[in-house]
C-alpha cells in the first residue's frame, strides 16, 4: 500500500475481495423466535412478533446476543485487509493533541493526548511552571470503560466537579475535589442523567437528572427531568428541587448560573429542537423562577449578563441567528434589542475579557469578529489560515483569549 492514499487503498482491498467475501460465509445464524405479539393502533393492527427482545434484562435476549455476536466476530475476524487497515489508522492517528487552553484561579488548564491515549488527559500550570497531570481518565478503571464527561471549577477555582461514566453509561456519577491538592470531597452523587453542572459560588452547585428507573437503566422510559441543587456537605437526598418534577414536567432541563453571579437561567425542552428559557434572580432570597420564554417554536439561550441586562442568542425570526439584549427586570420577548442582527450565515457567540466574539462558518471556513458589549464590532480576528477555529471562551476579567 506504499504510494497510495489510505482511502484508495481500502477501494482496491474491498474491490478485490468483495466477491470472496460475500460467499465466505458458512456459518448459521441464531435462531430467532417470532411470538404472536401484536398491537392495535387506533383500529390499526400491528404485528411486533420480536418484542421480546426489547426486554434487555432476560435471560433469554443476553443469550441470543452472545450467539450473534459469536457470528459476526468469527466473520470479521477472517476478513484479509483488517489488520493493514488497523495498522494504516493507527499511523494516520498517531500525533498529539490539544485543547484550547482555559483559565480557573491561578492555574491555566488543558487536554492533551499523546496520541494513540483512548481519553485525553486534564493538565494544569501556573504561569511558565511545569505542567502537572490533575486527571487522568485513562487509569479511572482497569479496563478502560470509565471516561471523564465534563469538568466545572468554581470561579476562583479552588474546587471542581467532575462527571464519570461507567462503562459508556449515561447515567453518571459526580465527584467533587478540592483542586490545591486534588483530594476528593465526601459529596459525590450518584445517578445524574443529561446534566450540566454550575456552581453558585463555593456554597454548591446545580445539576439536573432523573428518577432512576426500577427496572432497566438502558430501555426504561427516562421522562421528567428535575434541576437540583446540591449544597456542599450535605446528603444528596436532601438536595433541593429547583424546577421540573411533577410540577413543570419537561423531557429535558438545564440550569445554569451567569459569570457574574446574579441569575439562574434554566432551559427546558421536550425534544431535541426548541426550548423555554427561565431565570432566577439569586440576589434576593427565595426570588421567583420568571419565564422569558415559553412555548418550543425557537431555540434561545443566555450568553452573558451585565448590570441587569441579559445577553440572548435566538432564532426567533432570525433562523441564522441574531444576539438581543434585554432589562433582566423585564425579560418578555416584547422587550428585546437586537444587539447584532442575523447574516447569511450562522452566527454563535462566545465571551472573553466583557468582549463578544462572533463565530460564523462561512463556506465551511472560520470567520470570527470581536464586538463590544455595545454591539459594535472593534476587529475582524486574523486567522492564521483556512479552517475552522473553537475556542474564544473565557471570563470577563481576562485580557487575553485562547482559540
Amino acid at each position: 500500500m506504499k504510494g497510495l492514499s489510505f482511502c484508495t487503498a481500502l477501494l482496491l482491498m474491498s474491490m478485490t475481495t468483495n466477491a470472496q467475501q460475500r460467499t465466505a460465509f458458512t456459518g448459521k445464524y441464531p435462531d430467532t423466535k417470532m411470538t404472536d405479539q401484536t398491537d392495535d393502533y387506533f383500529g390499526t393492527k400491528v404485528s411486533d412478533p420480536y418484542r421480546w427482545l426489547e426486554n434487555d434484562m432476560s435471560e433469554e435476549t443476553k443469550s441470543w446476543v452472545k450467539e450473534q455476536n459469536a457470528v459476526t466476530n468469527n466473520y470479521i475476524s477472517k476478513i484479509p485487509f483488517r489488520n493493514a487497515i488497523a495498522a494504516d489508522l493507527k499511523e494516520l492517528w498517531n500525533y498529539e493533541k490539544y485543547s484550547a487552553p482555559f483559565k480557573e484561579g491561578e492555574y491555566t488548564y488543558y487536554y492533551k493526548n499523546d496520541g494513540l491515549q483512548n481519553q485525553s488527559v486534564l493538565y494544569r500550570q501556573k504561569g511558565a511552571g511545569q505542567p502537572e497531570v490533575i486527571l487522568d481518565p485513562n487509569k479511572f478503571s482497569a479496563d478502560g470503560t470509565t471516561s471523564l464527561q465534563g469538568i466545572e471549577f468554581t470561579k476562583d477555582g479552588s474546587l471542581a466537579a467532575y462527571q464519570i461514566s461507567e462503562g459508556g453509561s449515561d447515567w453518571r456519577k459526580v465527584i467533587v475535589i478540592d483542586t490545591k491538592n486534588g483530594k476528593m470531597k465526601d459529596d459525590t452523587l450518584r445517578d445524574v442523567k443529561f446534566s450540566g453542572l454550575s456552581w453558585l459560588h463555593n456554597d454548591g452547585f446545580y445539576y439536573s437528572s432523573y428518577d432512576k428507573p426500577k427496572g432497566s437503566q438502558l430501555s426504561e422510559k427516562t421522562q421528567i427531568h428535575k434541576l437540583f441543587y446540591h449544597k456542599l456537605g450535605t446528603p444528596q437526598s436532601e438536595d433541593k428541587l429547583i424546577f421540573g418534577g411533577e410540577a413543570t414536567p419537561r423531557r429535558y432541563i438545564g440550569g445554569g448560573v451567569t459569570e457574574d453571579g446574579h441569575y439562574l437561567v434554566i432551559s427546558a425542552a421536550n425534544a431535541t429542537y426548541g426550548n423555554e428559557l427561565y431565570i432566577q434572580d439569586l440576589t434576593k432570597k427565595d426570588a421567583p423562577v420568571v419565564p422569558v420564554v415559553t412555548g418550543f417554536d425557537n431555540e434561545q439561550d443566555v450568553v452573558f449578563s451585565e448590570k441587569g441586562k441579559l445577553y440572548i442568542t435566538t432564532n426567533q425570526d432570525a433562523p441564522n441567528r441574531r444576539l438581543v439584549t434585554v432589562d433582566a427586570a423585564a425579560p418578555a420577548k416584547e422587550n428585546w434589542k437586537t444587539l447584532i442582527p442575523e447574516s447569511k450565515f450562522p452566527l454563535s457567540i462566545t465571551t472573553c475579557g466583557k468582549k463578544l466574539f462572533a463565530h460564523y462558518i462561512e463556506d465551511a471556513v472560520s470567520k470570527v469578529y470581536q464586538y463590544g458589549l455595545d454591539g459594535k464590532m472593534e476587529q475582524a480576528i486574523a486567522l492564521p489560515g483556512l479552517g475552522t477555529a473553537g475556542g474564544f471562551s473565557g471570563k470577563m476579567e481576562e485580557t487575553e483569549v485562547y482559540y
